[in-house]
């Protein structure tokens, strides 16, 4: 298992940035010398939520093991609080970055497979929302999404709700991370909008798993956009269960995540402290 930290500099932000990646190339199996072809690898592009970095998913969740078992690629990039939307007048297209840029970036760095069928998105919280849109938006790189209590708050936004005082932030921070609040509705930042646009373009829509926790702040924005998704018959995996916005929820649902992809079989690898019987 390699664990890679990497800095490049970014032209969809014009400044150099970080991202930690997980690449099972070393793999050393249980009574078996012979040396397996390696294909090029699935990939995860994960993003963190609010207040978090490239190193969230690491040291909150048992990822890199996950990702071994399953010979995942997993990518996770920087977020810094802006909702992975573009703002092309402010020179921050963070959603142009993770969903095309890092694509492109780690494809030419590193054995992955270019398949849509192999390439997936997934985040919790804000990098719930940022996948959400940006699984939509670039729904011919990825063929799955997961969004872990994601930040599905566009409405509560829109009408500058009360229930944004949870979060810490003021109407100013919102409108400063989304490139103006009245930009939202309609636009490449607005899920509903994205998922119709697929519909009447008759074009595929990502398969999307969604558990949220229900003592989770955000349930019953999530709960609204899980009738929408009924509404339109849209992919969608729903899954209540108990819980907050807290970390045991998340390690628990990315694993659960992983076992719902289409991934590779487990493989009975030796890793640091695990030895053959």
């Amino acid at each position: 298992m390699a664990l890679v930290q990497v800095n490049f500099i970014s032209k969809m932000l014009s400044r150099t940035v970080t991202f930690n990646a997980i690449i099972p190339l070393d793999h050393i199996s249980f009574g078996k010398e012979e040396v397996v072809q390696q294909k090029p690898l699935k990939t995860l592009y994960l993003l963190h939520g609010a207040f978090g970095n490239y190193t969230d998913y690491l040291s909150g969740t048992r990822i890199q093991r996950w990702a071994e078992e399953h010979n995942l690629a997993v990518i996770m990039p920087s977020g810094e609080n802006q909702f992975y939307v573009d703002k092309p007048n402010r020179g921050e297209n963070y959603g142009a970055y993770v969903a095309d840029e890092l694509v492109e970036f780690t494809r030419n760095m590193f054995p992955l497979s270019h398949k849509k069928e192999d390439t997936f998105i997934a985040g919790l919280s804000m990098g719930g929302y940022g996948a959400m849109i940006n699984g939509l938006k670039y729904h011919e790189t990825f063929s799955h999404i997961g969004a872990f209590s994601p930040g599905l708050m566009i409405d509560q936004i829109i009408a500058r709700s009360e229930l944004l005082s949870v979060t810490g932030w003021s109407l100013d921070f919102y409108d400063n991370a989304f490139g103006g609040i009245d930009t939202i509705k309609d636009s490449d930042k607005d899920y509903y909008y994205l998922i119709n646009q697929l519909i009447e373009n008759k074009q595929d829509i990502p398969k999307i798993y969604l558990p949220i926790g229900t003592e989770d702040f955000l349930l019953e924005s999530v709960r609204s956009f899980k009738s929408f998704a009924d509404e339109k018959e849209i992919p969608l995996t729903y899954i209540e269960d108990e819980g907050g916005h807290e970390w045991d929820f998340w390690d628990k649902y990315v694993k659960n995540f992983l076992d719902w992809l289409p991934l590779d079989e487990k493989g009975n690898y030796l890793s640091s402290g695990n030895v053959a019987e």
